[in-house]
């Protein structure tokens, strides 16, 4: 263990320490995006729907071309302009004042994450050895939780339910953070540079082609945009459930403490699950971490008790760490490595499920009402646990290519 943290680059840590900062920035803003556009905006729920979901959905789009264009023109640009360009966002927040100014922002927000996430995780994946990225990747899964243990406690206790002058914090933090990833890049000029070879020879089309035939990447894909349609009601859904039934007293206070059990719970547990989780194929806890996403959904509809909905939480967050500590290591090792940033740029589409979740709760909540909980979580739940078949398919062929090397 010792030996693995040493040999961690100092540019590793200081993208996993700014992910504290930055996660913690965002989780004290954007999760309560949907209770304030209800709350102070006079906004619907599918209207809130839709200014949530916008983030995804240009992520969606953008996530597959920020890890591609790393690959041509290096990590060190396409992580610089969009996290100054993320910082400017958050300002953009605290300056708006009417619902389609959100959606633009949002819509911005999510271009930002979408080129910044996938090229960091190339490059730590890069300038990482190889016994070594299991460790760092759940190092910065950490981080993200770290992060948000603190984050929606700040959030409620500045009242960001019913102002958004909390973004401004959150812009500086970025800002801080690309002041210090342009130090740590001066240091080292030769990581994060562009592979120009590469660009000589593939195109983005070419490079979309090369990841839509690797059938073992594509059914791990599909597999996780229903695994992330599940997560996703969890930051939306859930928030907005929260705040318009009125059979649930103080709905936002306990929302933010959930958020904050979210992430306690994932900080405690994710080293034991990891460590587990790690003997069998990286497929493996995707699977059981979805049923466990789905089951937890189902309590939110069979109860209406803040015991219930923390226990749904635990249950919840058991799944996430097994969906999402092992995804990366998965991807980097189905990834060709000179197409490394191209194919975490192409997960960057699992986001669909991103877009999906706010859309259909918001669409559920209208046209069902909470006073029908059992009949909108079960058709979160359902839906939430389609990626199951996929994900099994891929567990075959990863199992079958694997059996033909060793042959």
């Amino acid at each position: 263990m010792k030996t693995n943290l040493k040999q961690i680059h100092p540019l590793s840590w200081t993208i996993i320490i700014g992910t504290i900062f930055g996660r913690m920035a965002t989780t004290m803003s954007i999760p309560f995006l949907s209770i304030y556009l209800i709350k102070s905006m006079g906004a619907s729920p599918s209207q809130t729907g839709f200014v949530v979901a916008v983030s995804s959905l240009i992520g969606v789009f953008a996530s597959f071309y920020g890890g591609y264009i790393s690959d041509v023109i290096g990590r060190k640009k396409v992580m610089l302009i969009s996290i100054f360009g993320w910082s400017l966002v958050f300002v953009g927040f605290a300056l708006a004042d009417r619902i389609w100014i959100f959606f633009l922002m949002n819509a911005l927000n999510g271009l930002c994450r979408s080129m910044f996430e996938p090229t960091s995780r190339a490059l730590l994946a890069d300038i990482t050895p190889k016994e070594s990225k299991l460790l760092v990747f759940n190092l910065r899964y950490a981080a993200i939780n770290l992060g948000a243990v603190v984050g929606p406690l700040l959030g409620l206790q500045m009242g960001v339910a019913n102002s958004n002058g909390v973004f401004y914090i959150a812009g500086l933090v970025y800002f801080c953070y690309g002041l210090v990833l342009i130090v740590q890049f001066l240091n080292n000029k030769e990581i994060g540079t562009a592979t120009k070879h590469l660009g000589n020879r593939l195109t983005l089309m070419g490079a979309l082609r090369v990841t839509g035939k690797d059938r073992i990447f594509i059914s791990v894909l599909l597999g996780m945009i229903f695994c992330v349609l599940g997560y996703g009601h969890f930051g939306s859904t859930v928030g907005q459930f929260m705040e318009i039934n009125p059979r649930i007293q103080d709905g936002v206070k306990w929302f933010s403490y959930m958020l904050t059990l979210n992430a306690l719970v994932v900080l405690i547990v994710q080293f034991p699950v990891v460590k587990f989780a790690s003997r069998f194929s990286p497929i493996i806890p995707l699977i059981v971490g979805s049923a466990f996403v789905s089951c937890s959904l189902l309590i939110f509809g069979l109860f209406e008790s803040v015991v219930a909905f923390m226990l749904s939480v635990i249950l919840f967050t058991i799944g996430e760490v097994l969906m999402f500590t092992m995804t990366d290591v998965l991807v980097d090792k189905i990834a060709k490595p000179e197409l490394r940033g191209t194919y975490f740029g192409m997960f960057g589409f699992n986001n669909l499920g991103n877009v999906i979740a706010p859309l259909l709760g918001g669409f559920l909540l209208d046209a069902i009402g909470v006073q029908s909980p059992l009949l909108i979580f079960s058709i979160i739940a359902v839906s939430s646990a389609c990626g199951i078949p996929f994900l099994l398919s891929a567990h075959r062929h990863l199992s079958a290519a694997e059996a033909h090397r060793i042959v």
